[in-house]
């Protein structure tokens, strides 16, 4: 089982909307502990949870979601998209997204869906020297405009760092945020010099154990990598996440033109729980 903050970091989506959920009826904690009141999820709840992201994200409101949810088959979901197309096309300037996605789902919807399970392995990490920037940005997808400033700042300044040294991304929010997230971009370096602003060198924190994956493909590969830290959690129960998490791009925008060709580590501390 895992707390509303653990399941909210690797679902990638954030407790407000959990609770949300929750108020509403359409996604109910599988548990509730009587003694402290602290909602509990299990990965049963993922499917489901899924269902209600891609009708959110197709415009259902609520009460249309939770009757999808009740009468889930593909004809009847066929047919309610047809229905939400319809209106999209009388708002085509403001809904040409979900219009996008209502089409895709229309001729996907008999397709059997297959979660990406990648393959997990234990291993330390250790503590590096780096040049960092830490800043909270308006939403994961920025953390782009992180890098490119950090960059900017080397070359301003004239540092002996390359931009292919070994860098990394430490998210520092304990759940995910929608918006405001705090993100902090690392690149590896001997090199010592003084801070300026939120341009700060130090020595990262060791990682005495870490569940590390290996995500191959475009960025948007990593939201179903991260839920499947949920199930790699379940089956080895004996450990618990103890931090937060990292990313290590390993191929990426600057040195792979082809995005089915990135390469992205997630590594997230765990330790294994003490026994009592």
């Amino acid at each position: 089982m895992f707390k509303i903050g653990e399941f909210s970091k690797l679902t990638q989506v954030s407790v407000r909307m959990l609770r949300y959920y929750d108020e509403t009826g359409l996604l109910k904690p599988a548990e509730v502990n009587k003694y402290t009141g602290y909602r509990l999820y299990c990965s049963k709840q993922i499917p489901t949870l899924n269902k209600i992201l891609f009708l959110r994200d197709t415009g259902f409101t609520v009460l249309e979601i939770d009757n999808a949810l009740k009468h889930w088959d593909a004809n009847y979901i066929k047919e309610q998209l047809k229905i939400k197309e319809k209106e999209t096309k009388e708002n085509i300037n403001l809904e040409n997204q979900k219009l996008t996605k209502i089409r895709t789902a229309m001729s996907d919807i008999n397709k059997k869906q297959i979660a990406i399970h990648c393959n997990v392995t234990l291993k330390s990490i250790s503590s590096y020297d780096v040049l960092s920037l830490r800043k909270i940005i308006p939403n994961y997808f920025c953390e782009g405009d992180l890098w490119k400033e950090l960059c900017d700042y080397i070359k301003v300044e004239k540092l002996n760092i390359s931009e292919d040294n070994y860098s990394f991304a430490i998210y520092h929010d304990t759940e995910f945020k929608d918006k405001n997230v705090d993100v902090e971009v690392c690149i590896i370096t001997n090199q010592k010099g003084l801070n300026k602003g939120n341009f700060i060198f130090h020595q990262t924190e060791p990682l005495e154990k870490a569940a590390c994956s290996m995500v191959y493909g475009p960025y948007e590969n990593i939201s179903p990598a991260y839920k499947s830290f949920v199930h790699w959690l379940e089956e080895n129960n004996q450990y618990e996440i103890t931090g937060i998490s990292r990313q290590v791009c390993h191929k990426g925008p600057w040195n792979e033109t082809d995005p089915s060709k990135y390469l992205t580590e997630i590594q997230i501390p765990v330790k294994l729980k003490e026994k009592f």
